[in-house]
């Protein structure tokens, strides 16, 4: 559903909406850093929606930020915004690199508008933590393969999962881009990440971004997997916010002063996952749950070795409530924003949901996204 009105420019040309769902971590955070580790992650039907056409002048609508309407242009090849600031760079760059890789397919560049919304976080600005700049970064990169679709781009999810990930090194210079993987895909995703340093150091050179993304690339693994139908997720708030670069930082620390407990958690949550997807594969709801509650066991040790709180009192509420009816653990880095649950069956959710609610945690109305990035039509959308 669009949060706001359309593009607000001269553009006699249709806009192209686009719909890209937020993400949840379900199991293998931290490690999936690792080469050899991998993750569980899921879209969720909260959305990010971008909304593009052609248009006279270049501009970028970002209500939800304050930016009501940037003008941009590409000068001598680099990108200009008329307006500066550090909440532009991951859109800044989002544009430079999409704009490069129109250009090398040999197509001219066109003028047009980019507007994005994001239901992502809470009407009030509550943060719940599910992926926000990853899903913008899709969102954009969706919107503009898809406005040069008549001219022979393609937008298959493999260019524009590669394309974001790039833009994701290129602005923030580390990271699992998992939360890329599941808005770009949907479902939910077992994830094992690229080599960071062999992108940073392929970034350094003067690539050909269509050759670059057509390269096998190194440990990158993106595969759909089906939950056992009765294994329901269900969501928690708990109201905090964590910063995820503090919390990373934490954990490299004990990895280079604690290297034993380090790779004792790195065994525990590779078993975990890998154990976890293959009882997605059997539909094995309790084997599921048992995997699940391991990965918690790690994560939480983890915390205590590295002195980082991943588990707040807050969320080893929830997940204390939660293991009554199934189990439960963090999502993502820990430290706030959501926590996560699988129980079997509608009842055992209710009642979790109810006790959560009743311990000032709050429900989240989430369900997975069974699609990723997608073009909706007019008929699809609403607007207040």
């Amino acid at each position: 559903m669009m949060t706001t009105g359309g593009i607000h420019s001269n553009s006699t040309y249709q806009p192209i909406t686009i719909q890209v769902p937020g993400k949840l971590f379900i199991a293998g955070e931290f490690a999936v850093l690792e080469p050899e580790a991998s993750a569980i992650v899921a879209a969720v039907n909260r959305y990010v929606y971008a909304e593009i056409a052609f248009s006279d002048d270049n501009h970028l609508q970002l209500p939800n930020i304050g930016f009501e309407d940037i003008r941009w242009d590409v000068i001598e090849g680099n990108l200009h915004l008329y307006e500066q600031s550090p909440k532009l760079s991951f859109l800044q760059n989002t544009l430079q690199i999409c704009n490069q890789y129109i250009v090398e397919a040999g197509i001219k560049l066109k003028p047009f508008t980019l507007r994005i919304n994001s239901e992502l976080d809470d009407a009030s600005g509550r943060k719940y933590g599910l992926g926000s700049s990853a899903a913008v970064v899709v969102a954009a990169v969706t919107a503009i393969l898809r406005l040069y679709k008549e001219e022979g781009i393609s937008s298959s999810p493999e260019i524009i999962y590669k394309l974001a990930s790039i833009v994701h090194f290129k602005t923030q210079g580390n990271g699992s881009c998992a939360d890329v993987a599941a808005s770009t895909y949907g479902g939910y995703l077992h994830y094992s990440a690229f080599d960071g340093e062999w992108i940073k150091d392929r970034l350094t050179e003067d690539i050909n971004l269509h050759a670059f993304i057509a390269e096998q690339w190194p440990g990158l693994h993106i595969k759909k997997i089906v939950p056992p139908t009765e294994l329901l997720l269900c969501v928690g708030w708990t109201g905090n916010e964590m910063s995820t670069y503090k919390m990373i930082e934490k954990i490299k620390r004990l990895k280079l002063v604690q290297p034993a407990a380090y790779a004792d958690f790195l065994e525990q949550s590779i078993m975990a996952v890998h154990d976890m997807v293959d009882q997605f594969e059997k539909s094995d709801e309790r084997g599921a749950i048992q995997s699940f509650a391991r990965n918690r066991k790690a994560l939480s040790k983890l915390g205590r070795d590295a002195e980082a709180e991943i588990e707040t009192p807050k969320l080893q509420e929830l997940i204390h409530i939660a293991n009554k009816y199934g189990a439960g653990k963090t999502s993502g880095a820990g430290g706030g924003d959501c926590g996560i649950a699988f129980v079997i069956g509608e009842l055992n959710a209710s009642q979790l949901k109810e006790e959560w609610a009743s311990s000032n945690i709050e429900p989240l109305n989430l369900a997975v996204s069974k699609e990723g990035a997608m073009e909706i039509r007019k008929a699809d959308e609403t607007s207040d």
